[in-house]
C-alpha cells in the first residue's frame, strides 16, 4: 500500500499528536479495529487533552502518520484508550518503541500506572503488553462484539511505570 515509505535506521520517529494528525488517525483507527474512531471523536480527546502521541514513517513526500496511542491521565493512573498502527507497518517493533515512549509522556503528566483492555484473542497484543511487563488483573466476560454474532472477553492489564523518569520535557 505504501512503497514510497522508508524502513531502516531512524526510519520511524515519535511525536506529540496534533489536530492535523486526526483525520490520518481515524484511518488508522479503522483499519484497525471494528469500530473505528472517526476524526471528530479524535479531534475531541486531543481538545480534552488526552496524552496522544504519533508513530512517523518517512516516505518520499516527506512523512506519514503510520500508528497512535492515546491515553488519558487521571491523577496518578493512566488508561490506554488505544494503540492503533497501519497494517503495512505492523510486525516490525514499531509497537513497543510507541508503547514505550507514549508511557514516558503518561508517566511526566503524573501517572504511576497505566491500565488498558485488550481483546483476549489478541495474541500479538497481548505478547507485547507482558513483554514489556503488563499484568493481566482482570476479565470482563463477553466485552466484545466477536464474528458471528458471538462475544469475546476482555482482560484488564496494569502496567508499573512508576520506575520511569516523571521530570517534565519539551513534548
Amino acid at each position: 500500500m505504501w512503497p514510497w515509505l522508508r524502513f531502516g535506521p531512524n526510519a520511524a520517529a515519535i511525536r506529540k499528536a496534533s489536530m492535523v494528525d486526526s483525520s490520518r488517525m481515524a484511518t488508522i483507527h479503522a483499519e484497525s479495529f471494528a469500530i473505528g474512531w472517526d476524526r471528530s471523536e479524535l479531534e475531541r480527546m486531543l481538545l480534552e487533552g488526552h496524552i496522544a502521541d504519533v508513530l512517523v514513517s518517512q516516505a518520499v513526500i516527506g512523512e506519514i502518520v503510520t500508528g497512535f496511542a492515546i491515553s488519558r491521565v487521571v491523577l496518578d493512573e493512566a488508561e490506554l484508550l488505544t494503540i492503533a498502527l497501519d497494517p503495512e507497518v505492523r510486525g516490525r517493533g514499531h509497537s513497543a518503541t510507541l508503547l514505550q515512549r507514549h508511557a514516558e509522556r503518561v508517566r511526566r503528566a503524573g501517572a504511576a500506572c497505566l491500565f488498558l483492555e485488550v481483546s483476549d484473542d489478541n495474541a500479538a497484543a497481548l505478547a507485547l503488553y507482558r513483554r514489556l511487563g503488563m499484568v493481566e488483573i482482570g476479565r470482563r466476560k463477553g466485552y466484545y462484539p466477536g464474528e458471528k454474532g458471538g462475544r469475546r472477553d476482555a482482560l484488564t492489564m496494569r502496567w508499573d511505570i512508576s520506575h520511569l523518569d516523571p521530570t517534565p520535557r519539551g513534548w
